[in-house]
């Protein structure tokens, strides 16, 4: 299987200095520097596509603009790249969020992918109006994910959940293709959901063994209702010519570090209710040192920024070997970023897939699309 990239839209705001965020904590100064216009995204969106990246990752949460609203509207600027939707289930009726997809799929030729958010923290899911607390919310979120999946198959469904009534709900029109549902969470209740109803099961960037216990966990889960999932991976990244100037880079960003924000980001991820951000705070420990917790995996990240905070760092060739030991692990799907998201798209794009795609690993969507496309000659 060829391995898929996808990047990322920060619709927080960009910079050359880490746009801190996330998991309950506001987007820091920098992401002032180069607003998340459309404009902007699109140049983003534009260059991915080029690079062949398969999609883009848009965030939810108070932190940043709307992803179905941005990524609706980039999507016009681009032809082939998907938009990996971040949105959170309790916030949207169940019915509505399918016809919203099918109306995505319709008007963009196909090109929306799902990342149903349960909601890590509830004082943020208070502001929104829900008072669930964590369980609870996985529980709404089997359902409504039952709901959603009953009606993209064409089906009329009634339901009458713990969390959830609808009756009499169908679709008029089904999305073609369906949407593929990417899903993440380290929690057992998070567990079963991804099991049930996940496509894509997605991990936070943790050393190779600890990714290596996730998949395991997932797939057994899994088979015990007969399903099988893939496995993505989210990380940042910062790649170079050489492993010296990658680090370099790395400890550029660490430098614009403002204690007194990394105090203020860590106390507020520390309350966080998410077992994920619990196990990143727990690769740093709010210190500086000792962030290089694997070969090449750098936790300086996530001393500001909540969420995914570990980027592979090194050379283009080092990085590419990265990849592969978490391929071998059972990751087919990386979904990547990097500061600032244009230029450093540009550096993986230019120095790491080329070396993936000499070894077979990867092909350019658009090469995948034209080789599919050859009808062999009839003579």
């Amino acid at each position: 299987m060829s391995l898929t990239f996808h990047w990322f839209l920060p619709t927080n705001g960009d910079s050359r200095h880490v746009v801190g965020g996330g998991h309950g904590t506001p987007a820091t100064e920098s992401g002032r520097d180069r607003p998340p216009t459309v404009a902007y995204l699109s140049q983003i969106a534009r260059a991915a596509e080029d690079l062949g990246f398969a999609g883009a990752l848009t965030p939810t949460g108070a932190w940043c603009e709307d992803a179905w609203l941005t990524t609706a509207m980039v999507s016009r600027h681009t032809e082939r790249l998907k938009f990996l939707v971040a949105f959170r289930p309790g916030f949207v009726s169940p019915t509505l969020a399918a016809q919203m997809a099918s109306t995505f799929q319709r008007q963009s030729g196909g090109r929306l992918l799902l990342n149903v958010v349960t909601g890590g923290e509830s004082h943020e899911q208070r502001a929104y109006g829900d008072f669930l607390d964590k369980d609870a919310r996985y529980r709404r979120t089997g359902e409504f994910l039952q709901i959603v999946r009953g009606l993209w198959e064409g089906g009329t469904v009634d339901l009458r959940g713990e969390h959830l009534r609808v009756e009499e709900a169908r679709l008029a029109r089904l999305p073609d293709p369906v949407p593929e549902v990417y899903f993440g969470g380290s929690s057992p209740a998070a567990g079963e959901v991804a099991a049930r109803h996940a496509d894509v099961y997605l991990t936070w960037g943790e050393p190779p063994a600890q990714v290596a216990g996730k998949i395991d966990w997932i797939r057994r889960l899994a088979a015990e209702h007969g399903r099988s999932l893939r496995f993505g991976i989210r990380l940042h990244v910062i790649t170079r010519d050489t492993s010296a100037q990658a680090w370099a880079e790395a400890d550029r960003l660490l430098q614009g570090f403002d204690p007194e924000t990394v105090r203020a980001v860590q106390s507020g991820l520390a309350r966080s209710e998410s077992e994920g951000q619990q196990r990143m705070l727990a690769l740093h420990g709010g210190g500086r040192d000792r962030l290089e917790i694997h070969p090449n995996l750098w936790a300086g990240i996530g001393l500001v920024r909540g969420g995914a905070g570990t980027a592979l760092v090194g050379s283009h060739e080092e990085v590419a070997e990265r990849v592969k030991e978490y391929h071998a692990l059972g990751i087919d799907e990386f979904v990547l970023s990097g500061y600032p998201h244009l230029e450093e798209a540009y550096w993986f794009g230019e120095g790491v897939l080329p070396r993936l795609a000499a070894q077979g690993l990867w092909t350019h969507p658009e090469a995948r699309a034209a080789a599919s496309a050859r009808v062999p000659f009839a003579g």
